[in-house]
C-alpha cells in the first residue's frame, strides 16, 4: 500500500470518528465547530476526509466532544496505535458499528449516571 492510500485512509478513519462522536454527543456540525474554535467549512472537511487537522485542532476538537485526545491522534496517525492503549468508555460506545446513534446515546446516558453516582458518593 503507498503512503498516500494509508494517509488518505487516516484522514477518512478520523474524520468519520470525529462525525460519529459529534452524532453520539447529539452536537451539530456548527456547534462543533463553534466550541471548538474552528470553522463549519473547515470542520466539515476534515469530517469528510478532505483535510488533514492539526494536532491543536485534534486536541480542541476532542476538548469539545469530552473525548480522548490520545485516541483521536492514533486515528490521526499522529501517535502510534498501541495494542495496550487504552479507549474510554464514550469512544468505544462511539465507535461501536453495530449500534444506533439512539443505543450509542442510551448507552452513554447510563454511563454518565452512573459516573455521576459515582462521583457524588466519594
Amino acid at each position: 500500500m503507498k503512503s498516500s492510500d494509508v494517509s488518505a485512509e487516516l484522514l477518512a478513519d478520523v474524520g468519520d470518528f470525529i462525525r460519529n462522536q459529534r452524532e453520539v454527543a447529539s452536537m451539530s456540525m456548527r456547534r462543533l465547530a463553534e466550541i471548538a474554535n474552528v470553522s463549519n467549512p473547515y470542520l466539515s472537511q476534515i469530517e469528510r476526509g478532505l483535510r488533514r487537522p492539526s494536532a491543536e485542532i485534534l486536541q480542541q476538537i476532542a476538548k469539545a466532544l469530552k473525548i480522548s485526545v490520545e485516541t483521536l491522534y492514533v486515528r490521526a496517525g499522529i501517535l502510534p496505535d498501541e495494542s495496550t492503549a487504552t479507549i474510554g468508555v464514550r469512544e468505544a460506545i462511539g465507535s461501536d458499528p453495530h449500534l444506533t446513534a439512539e443505543q450509542k446515546q442510551a448507552l452513554l446516558n447510563v454511563y454518565e449516571s452512573f459516573v455521576a453516582t459515582s462521583a457524588a458518593a466519594r
